[in-house]
C-alpha cells in the first residue's frame, strides 16, 4: 500500500485546476470560438437589415456562413446554371470588414487575457500559443463551410420565358459553395496576421527576449496606425448613427455599418488624405453604399472617386481633409510619446511615412469591390443588359502609397515636434551626483 504523497511530490494534474495542456488549449479554443462567434452575430445582424431574410428556401444562415468565411479571408465560389439553351454566370470579391474588424478585436482580446500580466514570454511558449490558437480556427472554419452553400431559382421577369425555360429543363439558378482548401490556407494566414498585429501594436502583449530590442521602433508606428484605423471607424459608427437617427432608410444604413463601416470609414481616410478608387455602378446587388458614393459610381463608365468627385455630390467631403489632418497628427504625436526620447524628428517622420504608406496600401486591397451577375435566357436579357448587374471598385494604389508617404512625412515631423515638451518612455536623465540610473533609462512599462 503506497503512502501519502508528500506536499512536495510532483502531481500530474494541479491542485487549482486542469492540466496545464488542457488548459491552454481552452483557452486556444475560448478565443477562437469567441471570435467566430462574434463574426456570426454581426454578419446576421447586417444581413437582417439588408434584406436577406427573405432569400427563398431558408436560406439566410448559409448566407451568413459565407459571410463570415469571406471576412475571415476565406473563399466561397458562386455558379450560375440555366440548361443548355441559357447562360449564367455571377461573381462577388467584397470584403466585409464590419465582420472582419469585430473578429479580429475579440480574438486578439481574448487571446492576450492570460498573458495580461507578463512583460516576457519564450519565443516556444509564444508559439506553441499560437498554434493552437490557429489550430481551433481552422476547425471552426472547417465547421462552417459545410453550411456555406445553398442555391437560388432566378426570375427572368418574363412569364413566356420562364415558362418555357421551365419546360426545357432551363430554370436559372445561381449558387454559392465554399472553397474548402482556399478557405483553410487563407483563413490560416488571417489568424496569423491578426495575432502577429497583436503582438506587433498591443503594449499588454509580452515578447520574447530576443524580440524586446525591436518594440521600441516598431511598437510606436504601428500603434498608431492601428489606432488611425480604429479612430476612423469611430467617427464612421457616429457618423452612421446619426444617419440611423435623422434619414428615412434605417435598414440601409443598419446594414452598412454591420457589413462595410470599416470599407467606408477607412476609404474616408484614403480619401481625405488625396488618394481616389475608380469603378462604376450598375445595378446595387444588394451591397449596401452610401449615398454619395452611389451616386459618383453611378454610370456606365468608369468613375474616379476622390475628392473632388465627391465633392460635387457634397460640398461637405473637403472636411475630409481636416479630419485625416487631426487624426493623423495625434496619431504621430501618439507614436512620438511612445518612442524613445532622442529618437530625432526625421527618423520618426520616416518612420511614420513608412506606416501609413503601407496602411493605405492594405486599405486599397482590402476595400476593393467586384460584383456582378448576369442572365441570359432562350434570347431574353444578356450577360450584361437588364437582367444582369455590375459592382467594381479597384484602387489606385500608387497613388495611396504617395500620398501615404507625404501626409506620413509631415505629421510625423509635427508629431516629434509637439511631443518634446512631453516626457516619452525610456527618457534618460541626469541625476544627482552625475551618475546615470542603471540601463541609462527608466522603465517604460513595456
Amino acid at each position: 500500500m503506497r503512502g501519502p504523497a508528500s506536499a512536495g511530490s510532483p502531481g500530474p494534474v494541479r491542485a487549482h485546476g486542469a492540466p496545464p495542456a488542457v488548459r491552454a488549449w481552452a483557452q486556444a479554443l475560448g478565443a477562437a470560438v469567441a471570435a467566430l462567434v462574434t463574426m456570426i452575430v454581426v454578419a446576421a445582424i447586417g444581413l437582417w437589415a439588408a434584406g436577406a431574410t427573405d432569400l427563398p428556401g431558408g436560406a439566410f444562415p448559409s448566407v451568413v456562413a459565407a459571410t463570415v468565411l469571406v471576412a475571415a479571408g476565406g473563399s466561397v465560389g458562386l455558379s450560375g446554371d440555366a440548361g443548355v439553351i441559357a447562360e449564367a454566370n455571377a461573381a462577388l470579391d467584397v470584403v466585409p470588414l464590419s465582420v472582419t474588424l469585430a473578429g479580429a478585436l475579440v480574438l486578439a482580446f481574448v487571446f492576450l487575457l492570460p498573458l495580461r500580466h507578463r512583460a516576457v514570454a519564450g519565443t516556444r511558449e509564444l508559439l506553441a500559443r499560437i498554434a493552437r490558437t490557429a489550430v481551433c480556427w481552422l476547425v471552426l472554419l472547417l465547421l462552417l463551410s459545410l453550411a456555406a452553400r445553398h442555391s437560388f431559382r432566378i426570375s427572368v421577369g418574363n412569364d413566356l420565358a420562364e415558362q418555357i425555360g421551365s419546360e426545357l429543363g432551363a430554370t436559372p439558378t445561381v449558387g454559392f459553395r465554399a472553397d474548402v482548401p482556399a478557405t483553410l490556407g487563407v483563413g490560416l494566414l488571417w489568424v496569423l496576421a491578426v495575432l502577429a498585429l497583436t503582438f506587433l501594436v498591443s503594449r499588454r502583449a509580452p515578447l520574447s527576449p530576443r524580440l524586446l530590442h525591436y518594440q521600441d521602433s516598431v511598437r510606436p508606428p504601428a500603434h498608431a496606425m492601428v489606432l488611425t484605423l480604429l479612430a476612423y471607424a469611430v467617427i464612421g459608427l457616429i457618423v452612421g448613427i446619426v444617419e440611423l437617427i435623422t434619414k428615412d432608410r434605417p435598414s440601409e444604413t443598419l446594414a452598412v455599418i454591420f457589413l462595410g463601416l470599416p470599407n467606408v470609414a477607412w476609404m474616408a481616410l484614403g480619401i481625405g488624405t488625396g488618394g481616389a478608387w475608380v469603378g462604376h455602378v450598375d445595378k446595387a446587388l444588394g451591397l449596401p453604399l452610401p449615398h454619395a458614393l452611389d451616386q459618383v459610381l453611378r454610370t456606365h463608365g468608369q468613375r474616379t472617386l476622390d475628392l473632388g468627385s465627391l465633392a460635387e455630390q457634397d460640398r461637405r467631403a473637403w472636411l475630409l481633409v481636416a479630419v485625416a489632418a487631426v487624426v493623423l497628427l495625434a496619431a504621430a504625436f501618439t507614436a512620438a510619446v511612445r518612442s524613445p526620447a532622442r529618437l530625432p524628428a526625421w527618423r520618426h517622420a520616416v518612420e511614420m511615412a513608412v506606416a501609413l504608406a503601407l496602411t493605405l496600401f492594405v486599405v486599397g486591397l482590402l476595400t476593393r469591390i467586384s460584383a456582378h451577375y448576369g442572365l441570359s435566357v432562350i434570347g431574353v436579357g444578356d450577360l450584361g443588359g437588364d437582367l444582369g448587374g455590375e459592382v467594381t471598385l479597384e484602387p489606385q494604389l500608387l497613388r495611396l502609397v504617395g500620398v501615404g508617404l507625404v501626409w506620413g512625412l509631415v505629421t510625423g515631423f509635427l508629431g516629434s515636434l509637439l511631443a518634446r515638451g512631453v516626457r516619452h518612455p525610456g527618457e534618460v536623465r541626469e541625476p544627482r551626483g552625475g551618475r546615470e540610473p542603471d540601463g541609462g533609462r527608466e522603465p517604460d512599462g513595456r
